[in-house]
């Protein structure tokens, strides 16, 4: 793969990152700033180095991982969108639910890089190299994941359940596109 090539593999592979990160950006009220970036490098983070694992253990990732990735990434979006649409329901208007503890950023984190797993064994095939794939894949994760929490709180004008709702149901689609 050529540069080029890399760029746009970072920008689809970002998209979901950006969503996810858009839903939660509908739900923060406190500490925006230090939760955005926990969540931007937790994407990023995951992103760049799902696809250096599978890029050196591919056969392992095409046996084990491959044929259940569809469905790992169906149930974490849709428990935690479910999740969130519940909580818009039964907890008080001022209380944050926002999903930023450490086992909620892994679960996003793994849930949102299974496509750049299965990237690692492209950049494989193609003997492109690791490293600048990687960082270039991480950073560009991370950058989308910080826009797309930022566009979400921006949208805040509407009413807070509605937006957790809207949240939640960003993550319930996440689930059914990658099935």
């Amino acid at each position: 793969m050529n540069l080029v090539d890399l760029v746009f593999l970072s920008v689809a592979l970002g998209v979901d990152c950006l969503l996810v990160s858009f839903s939660q950006g509908l739900i923060f009220k406190t500490n925006k700033r230090l939760n955005s970036f926990y969540l931007a490098l937790t994407m990023g983070l995951f992103q760049g180095i799902m696809p250096a694992l599978s890029y050196f253990g591919t056969e392992f990732v095409k046996h084990y991982i491959a044929p259940y990735g569809r469905w790992f990434v169906f149930g974490i979006f849709m428990i935690l969108g479910v999740k969130i649409i519940l909580e818009a329901f039964l907890n008080k208007e001022n209380k944050n639910i926002g999903c930023i503890d450490i086992k909620c950023l892994m679960g996003l984190g793994m849930a949102t890089s299974i496509d750049a797993l299965a990237s690692g064994v492209t950049l494989k095939i193609t003997e492109t190299p690791i490293i600048i794939s990687a960082l270039l894949i991480g950073i560009g994760s991370f950058l989308m994941s910080g826009m797309g929490f930022w566009l979400g709180y921006f949208f805040k004008k509407l009413p807070s359940k509605t937006l957790n709702i809207l949240g939640g149901l960003i993550l319930v689609f996440l689930a059914f596109k990658n099935l």
